[in-house]
Order: structure tokens, then sequence, then C-alpha cells
């Protein structure tokens, strides 16, 4: 039972978070830069079910690594560090192919280190006493 609530019921809480916050980033506050930077570049924004599945994915294993990153590290340092691993990284890679729209950075920072932080703090509350 303490594998469940201390592992496991951190990392799914991080992960629900995670991904309402990307849900609704992407889709009710960021969707038209996504949509029109793909219709300029000649493709369709990919917003199918199974899209959302590798999301969903994408956000347990960003919560995996959150929990990981915290056994080790502060609250702040857990969440610079997942911020970075995530977010940072995806960033310098999507640019680099050029399908990252540029302009949603000034929301989609701020927006993504609160996600970290609130995944962080999930994850610190639940698997340790102390935070």
């Amino acid at each position: 039972m303490k594998i469940f609530k201390y592992t496991i019921l951190p990392i799914l809480l991080a992960t629900v978070w995670i991904s309402i916050s990307e849900f609704a980033r992407n889709e009710f506050l960021l969707k038209s830069y996504w949509t029109e930077h793909y219709q300029s570049l000649g493709l369709i924004f990919p917003s199918n079910p199974v899209n959302g599945a590798v999301w969903g994915l994408w956000s347990l294993c960003f919560a995996i690594v959150v929990f990981i990153i915290a056994k080790k590290f502060t609250l702040l340092q857990t969440t610079l560090l997942s911020w970075f691993a995530a977010f940072v990284l995806m960033w310098i890679s999507s640019g680099n192919m050029g399908v990252l729209p540029f302009g949603i950075l000034p929301f989609a920072i701020p927006l993504s280190f609160f996600e970290a932080f609130l995944a962080s703090y999930i994850v610190k509350k639940l698997s340790d006493k102390k935070i």
C-alpha cells in the first residue's frame, strides 16, 4: 500500500495535472497560433484523438521524470530541472524542425513553468514528508 500512496498516486496526480495544463494551454489558449503556423507550412495541425493519447503518454513520462528528480532535489531545483528537460529541450528541437510557432513562447514559457512547478509540488508533497 505504501508504494501506491508514495509512488503511484503522486505520479498519477501529477500526470492528470500535466494533461489538463497541456490541453488547456494548447487547445484553448494557443490553438490559433498552432493552426495558423502549421497552415503557413502547408500542414494540418495534428489534433486527432491519437495525438491526444500520445500527449497523455508524454504527460505520464514527464510526471515520472519529475518524480525521479524530486527524490534528490529541492522543490525549486526539481521545478527548474524538469522544466528544462521537458520544455526547453522540446522547444529547441521543434524550433530546429521549423514547426514551433515562436509567437507562443511569451505565453508558453510562464505557463509551462507553472505546470512544472505544480507537478513538482504535487510529487514532493505526496511522496515526501518534507518540501
